[in-house]
């Protein structure tokens, strides 16, 4: 479970996360939606104690986040918005460096290792230097890395940004699988297609605010009958 209690961060002349509420049950893959800017990266980046939270906690799994960090990051994997990291490091080195990280046993490593890659089309480029890989290529062994520890929650920001039609369909299907075992996939998008292909239940955020949380059809019938959700969804259409 993932409890995201009052939570608030500001920038300087910005508050950029405002008072976010959000509780998220086990087999659950979670939608979060809303225009570029609407605070959902900040969101991410707090969920994830990249940025400290101002006010509120977070909880995942019952471990607060941000009392014992070390403890909760073993418990999710995140794929960032950007995956330009560990450029000098060839393909294989970084997921060996993320296993030895997670202590992931090296028979076990090995044999996700080459699933993962082989499932995302990376496999024969993983003695490549990460710095020569397309951003599609990078995306994928950041994906691959993240999953290599089976992490109970996944925290993806973007995800499918950058992924060629295949490997889309890949992680989409392994999010499915995910969710099904009881486990938690929690990613923000703002494309509306991929939500209601993929999402048990969503949250629409604009403006740091959450505007809407419940299932695809209560967006549906809300969004009918409030203008200022209708609005919304059509900004979040055009963005999309």
């Amino acid at each position: 479970m993932i409890e995201i209690n009052h939570i608030s961060k500001s920038f300087p002349g910005k508050q950029a996360v405002k008072d976010l509420y959000l509780n998220i049950p086990d087999g659950k893959i979670f939608g979060f939606l809303g225009p570029n800017g609407a605070g959902k990266s900040t969101t991410i980046k707090m969920m994830t104690g990249i940025l400290p939270i101002d006010e509120g906690s977070i909880r995942i799994n019952g471990v607060d986040v941000a009392e014992a960090p070390m403890k909760a990051k073993h418990l999710f994997g995140y794929v960032p918005d950007r995956s330009d990291i560990f450029l000098r490091l060839k393909g294989i080195e970084y997921l060996n460096f993320i296993a030895d990280v997670f202590h992931v046993p090296k028979q076990v490593r090995k044999e996700k290792i080459e699933y993962l890659t082989k499932s995302f089309g990376i496999y024969e480029a993983l003695d490549d230097h990460i710095q020569t890989y397309s951003h599609g290529m990078r995306q994928k062994i950041v994906v691959s890395g993240v999953l290599l520890h089976d992490p109970d929650v996944w925290i993806l920001d973007e995800p499918l940004t950058g992924l060629d039609p295949k490997s889309s369909y890949t992680l989409k299907e392994m999010m499915r699988e995910h969710a099904a075992r009881g486990k938690i996939v929690f990613f923000s998008t703002h494309v509306l297609e991929v939500v209601e292909q993929l999402c048990d239940e969503v949250a629409i955020i604009n403006n740091g605010h959450v505007q809407f949380q419940g299932n695809m059809a209560e967006m549906r019938q809300q969004f009918k009958e409030d203008d200022n959700l209708e609005r919304l969804f059509l900004e979040l259409t055009q963005n999309g």
